[in-house]
């Protein structure tokens, strides 16, 4: 049976400014290991070490030495955005290997994640991960208020979605941190991150979701057209409001489509029938 970390509690950060890679980092760890300090200091070493192989290639090609020094790091961002490449070397501090889920040694996952430990998933400027935590699987995004519980099947669902709206995700495998020292129960060492056990995680996801779901509901007129895009990658939010439709509310939506859909089709059906009953008394 797998030893219980931390005392049971869950570590999440909520997003401050651009700091997702951060927070990403930190629920991988389940603590908070990593300040943005500390991954500009690694971005910055894996461009000071890309600088040094391109001049030595420059010396060869013929290239001059300032075309290379002069190059934006492509490691951070402006805005504070982390390349992957930033995110392996935190976490191979703690002997994690991150790997893509779409190579072949990664087939096994691919068939099963539950098998896994850890997912990083990103698309354009936001990371966050996909945490096993005391044998139950969480969505430590930090859009969301608190983690948010996904059961076995669900966790399976959620990944081929990601995927399918054009998420890259990785797998994390080592060993994993079993303890981070702490303060207290509801402090961290940062501004953003937060401890808090399994029962009040879910209350605030309902909380949260509650207010969503009637504010959704309040503008639902105005998002007619935005319903009939095709084919369109995952918002933020619409991956935050996806990830909270757990199992019962996943079958109840599929069943409250399919009875509308059922319903439009019926509605069809009479109209018809009842055209060709009045063409049939002309």
């Amino acid at each position: 049976m797998e030893r219980t970390s931390n005392g049971g509690m869950l570590y999440h950060e909520v997003q401050e400014s651009n700091l997702c890679a951060v927070h990403c980092v930190n629920t991988v760890l389940q603590g908070p290991f990593f300040s943005e300090f500390d991954l500009a200091a690694v971005a910055a070493d894996l461009d000071g070490k890309e600088r040094q192989v391109m001049l030595e290639g420059a010396a060869v090609g013929g290239f001059a030495p300032g075309d290379f020094l002069a190059e934006e790091s492509h490691n951070v961002s402006l805005g504070g955005d982390f390349s992957i490449q930033v995110l392996q070397k935190a976490l191979e501090v703690w002997d994690l290997q991150v790997i893509p889920l779409n190579c072949p040694d990664a087939e096994p996952a691919q068939i099963d994640p539950e098998l896994e430990s850890a997912f990083i998933c990103h698309l354009h400027d936001h990371w966050f991960c996909i945490r096993k935590v005391n044998g139950e699987w969480y969505n430590f995004d930090s859009l969301l208020a608190a983690p948010q519980h996904l059961s076995k099947f669900y966790l399976s669902a959620f990944l081929d979605s990601l995927k399918g709206s054009g998420w890259s995700i990785f797998i994390v495998k080592g060993n994993f941190p079993q303890e981070c020292p702490m303060s207290s129960s509801s402090e961290a060492s940062n501004s953003f991150g937060q401890w808090l056990s399994p029962e009040d995680a879910e209350r605030l996801i309902k909380s949260t979701s509650s207010v969503r779901g009637s504010s959704a509901r309040n503008n639902r007129s105005n998002d007619n057209v935005d319903q009939q895009r095709p084919n369109q990658e995952l918002s933020r939010e619409e991956v935050q409001a996806f990830s909270e439709m757990e199992d019962d509310d996943l079958k109840a939506a599929i069943a409250a489509s399919l009875l509308d859909a059922s319903a439009a089709g019926a509605n069809l059906g009479s109209v018809g029938t009842s055209q060709e009953e009045t063409e049939k008394q002309k």
